[in-house]
């Protein structure tokens, strides 16, 4: 896939389609194999966690020029992955509870 066509995809909103296709899955495979599988940003704390998402450290929306530069990927766990996109989550909040007053009149 190539950086036009990422871009068009990143205008489409529809960047699923980079993340199946085979070129980053193959790329994707081989970030985790060079960082042995460990999350990187436990590791500069000192932790180890199991890693499971190779993340962008530049964003793939803002450069997408890196898109497959090994220098900006890196191996994260689930949990630090959300730490760096907290705006994924908005969808998965569970929404405030309403208000009941006790009283009924």
């Amino acid at each position: 896939m190539t950086i036009d066509e990422i871009n068009k995809l990143l205008n489409e909103g529809n960047i699923v389609k980079f993340y199946n296709c085979r070129k980053w899955r193959k790329l994707s495979k081989r970030i985790q194999k060079r960082d042995n599988y460990e999350c990187q940003k436990c590791k500069r704390r000192g932790k180890y966690s199991k890693g499971k998402n190779v993340h962008h450290i530049r964003e793939l929306k803002v450069v997408p020029e890196l898109a497959y530069a090994e220098d900006n990927l890196e191996t994260l766990c689930i949990s630090c992955h959300n730490e760096e996109h907290p705006e994924k989550l908005e969808g998965f909040k569970k929404p405030e509870p309403k208000f009941i007053n006790d009283e009924r009149w």
